[in-house]
């Protein structure tokens, strides 16, 4: 704490430190914080830059750009982050279904009716081999 204030008590300080010119005996120009004899303070002001119109347009078009860009992103990282949400959905029931399917057991479906048709062991396998293809295609 106390080398904070320390810091915002010296910033001051050093914000206003003169800067000196000189020449030396071979005719060099020096400049520096420290003056020698002889030397010129040089006043240092701070460079304003002003933008003109144009220029500020095309900054404002370059964050309109720039936002829109990060929006389209953000928009299909939700879009994919979705789709291998439904895929992985998918593939556990897939997976459920095979493991239902090795179980074992008669299988049927019920008509509107209420009766029941099962499915014969050729229909079962198709089922697997269907199942499987699926998980083996869409859920690596």
């Amino acid at each position: 704490m106390r080398a904070l204030w320390l810091c915002v008590w010296c910033f001051p300080l050093l914000a206003n430190a003169d800067i000196y010119r000189w020449t030396d005996a071979q005719g060099k120009v020096h400049f520096s914080e420290t003056p020698p004899p002889g030397a010129q303070r040089i006043e240092v002001k701070p460079q304003v830059v002003e933008r003109d119109a144009a220029t500020r347009e095309r900054e404002e078009r370059a964050a309109r750009f720039y936002d829109a860009r990060r929006d389209e992103q953000a928009a299909a990282q939700a879009k994919a982050t979705e789709q291998q949400a439904k895929l992985s959905a998918q593939c556990a029931q897939w997976q459920q279904g095979l493991d239902n399917l090795s179980l074992g057991g008669r299988y049927f479906t019920q008509e509107s009716d209420g009766k029941r048709t099962y499915y014969s062991d050729a229909q079962i396998d198709a089922a697997r081999r269907e199942l499987e293809a699926r998980l083996a295609e869409g859920c690596r």
